[in-house]
C-alpha cells in the first residue's frame, strides 16, 4: 500500500504529499492528491451499448504448466514460433495489436477497458463458465474477476453470460450430483459476489443474467429450480429463439451472429416485438479458425468484414430498430474472427466506428494514446517511478481529462 503523510504546513497552506509508493503498485492505483474518480463519457446516442468479452486467454508466463492456453494455440499452433514481422503463430486469421496476452494481466485489462470507455461502451457482458475447478473454468473465473475489479475504477458496468453447456462435464467429473445442482452452486456465487455490486447491470431494477443457450438445461422446471435461490430473481435472457426452454423464467432474448445479416433483421422485425426485454447485436464479421487450428470442424459459414462495412450495416440496423440495448459481438473472440479489439489487420477502425455510433462528445483523444499507455507499462515494467506516473495518466483518462494523460505519456516517452 502507498503511505502518505496527512498534512504538512507550509506557511499558512496545508498540502497532501505522497511520501512513498511500494513496488506492488498496479495499473489503476493513483495518489489521492486530486479527484480522479471516473467520469461518464458524454454521448448523443442513448442506446445502452454492451461488449461481449472472453476472459479465457493464457500465456506461458501466466499458466501453471508453462503452456500457452488453448485459445491462442487450439490443436496445432505454436505461439513460440515468431515470424519475420515479430508476430507469434496463433490460432486466428487476425492478430491483436498488443500481441497475444494473458486475460488476467492488469495492463491488458486497463488497455481494453479504456478503449471501451472512449468508444462509448457502457458495460461488459462477460462470458462465464462457472466456479468449478475443471479444465480452464476456474482460471476463466479468476481472469474475469481481475476484469471486474478494474471496471469500477474505469466507470463501466458488467453482467454475466452463463455457459450452461459445460454442466454435464461437472457432473461427469463427480464434482456435482446433477446439472441443476451444479448450476445452483454457480448461481449462489453470482448472488453472493456479483449481483450486489453497484456497477452490476440492472434491467427493470433486477440484475441482468444471460445464458448462452440454453444448451444443457433445456426444461423450464430445471430453470425454475436452478434460479430458485436468487432474491430478487434476475432479468434472465436466453439466446434468440431459445426462451421456451426456460419457460416463464425467461424475461426475454438477445440476438447473436449467424450466417448473414438477414437473421438480425428478422429478429428485430418479428421476434423483438413479442419479448419483454430484447438485446440487439452488431458485429464486424465472422471467420472461424477451428479447422485450420485443429480445434474441430469449421462452422461452415463466414460473414466478410468488408473493410468495416459489416459493422456499419449491423450498427445501422440496430439504430433503425430503435433497440434499447445493444451487444457488440465480440471484443476478443479471435478464434471466430468477431473481434472488435484493435488488430494489426483493422487497426482502430472498429472502435472508431462504435465511438461514432455512440456519439461520444468528450473523448477528444486518439485510441493510439491509450495504446501508448499500455506500451509504456510494458517498457517500464518494474520501474516504480514511471509506473506511478502511468497510474496518474490512468486517473486522468478515467476522469475524462485525456489531455493531461497524454501530457504525462509524452513526458515519459
Amino acid at each position: 500500500m502507498k503511505k502518505y503523510t496527512t498534512f504538512l504546513l507550509v506557511g499558512f497552506m496545508s498540502i497532501t504529499v505522497a511520501l512513498s509508493c511500494s513496488k506492488d503498485d498496479k495499473p489503476g492505483d493513483t495518489a489521492p492528491t486530486e479527484n480522479l474518480d471516473p467520469v461518464a463519457v458524454s454521448k448523443t446516442n442513448d442506446t445502452k451499448i454492451y461488449m461481449h468479452y472472453m476472459p479465457w486467454f493464457e500465456t506461458k508466463e501466466s499458466s501453471a504448466d508453462q503452456q500457452w492456453g488453448y485459445h491462442w494455440k487450439m490443436g496445432n499452433k505454436n505461439p513460440d514460433i515468431i515470424d519475420a514481422n515479430g508476430r507469434r503463430e496463433i490460432a486466428s486469421h487476425y492478430y491483436p495489436l498488443i500481441g497475444p496476452y494473458h486475460s488476467g494481466d492488469a495492463a491488458v485489462i486497463e488497455n481494453h477497458l479504456l478503449m471501451m470507455k472512449y468508444a462509448g461502451i457502457d458495460g461488459v457482458l462477460i462470458d462465464w463458465y462457472g466456479t468449478y475447478n475443471l479444465n480452464d473454468y476456474r482460471i476463466n473465473k479468476e481472469n474475469a474477476e481481475q476484469l471486474i475489479a478494474m471496471l469500477d475504477k474505469v466507470g463501466l458496468e458488467y453482467a454475466i453470460v452463463y455457459e450452461d453447456r459445460f454442466l454435464t462435464n461437472i457432473v461427469d467429473a463427480g464434482l456435482a450430483p446433477t446439472i441443476v445442482s451444479a448450476a445452483k452452486t454457480d448461481f449462489s456465487y453470482l448472488q453472493n459476489n456479483y449481483f450486489n455490486d453497484a456497477n452490476y447491470i440492472k434491467i427493470n431494477d433486477k440484475p441482468l443474467l444471460l445464458c448462452f443457450g440454453p444448451i444443457t438445461l433445456t426444461q423450464p422446471s430445471d430453470w425454475t429450480n436452478a434460479l430458485s435461490g436468487f432474491n430478487p430473481k434476475p432479468t434472465f435472457l436466453t439466446l434468440w429463439y431459445e426462451s421456451a426452454d426456460a419457460g416463464d423464467n425467461a424475461s426475454g432474448e438477445y440476438s447473436w451472429v449467424y450466417q448473414d445479416n438477414s437473421h438480425i433483421s428478422n429478429f428485430y422485425a418479428n421476434r423483438m416485438p413479442t419479448l419483454g426485454v430484447a438485446i440487439g447485436s452488431a458485429y464486424p464479421g465472422f471467420n472461424d479458425y477451428y479447422q485450420q487450428g485443429g480445434g474441430g470442424d469449421a462452422i461452415g459459414w463466414t460473414i466478410d468484414h468488408n473493410n468495416g462495412a459489416t459493422l456499419d450495416a449491423t450498427l445501422s440496423m440496430a439504430q433503425n430498430a430503435n433497440v434499447d440495448y445493444l451487444q457488440l459481438i465480440t471484443w476478443n473472440d479471435f478464434g471466430e474472427g468477431t473481434m472488435i479489439e484493435p488488430t494489426v489487420e483493422f487497426g482502430y477502425t472498429y472502435v472508431e466506428k462504435i465511438k461514432a455510433f455512440a456519439g461520444v462528445q468528450n473523448a477528444n483523444v486518439g485510441f493510439s494514446e491509450i495504446s501508448k499507455l499500455y506500451n509504456l507499462r510494458k517498457q517500464y515494467k518494474g520501474n516504480s517511478v514511471v509506473q506511478n506516473k502511468l497510474n496518474k495518466a490512468f486517473g486522468y483518462f478515467v476522469s475524462m481529462q485525456p489531455d493531461k494523460a497524454v501530457q504525462i505519456l509524452n513526458e515519459i516517452e
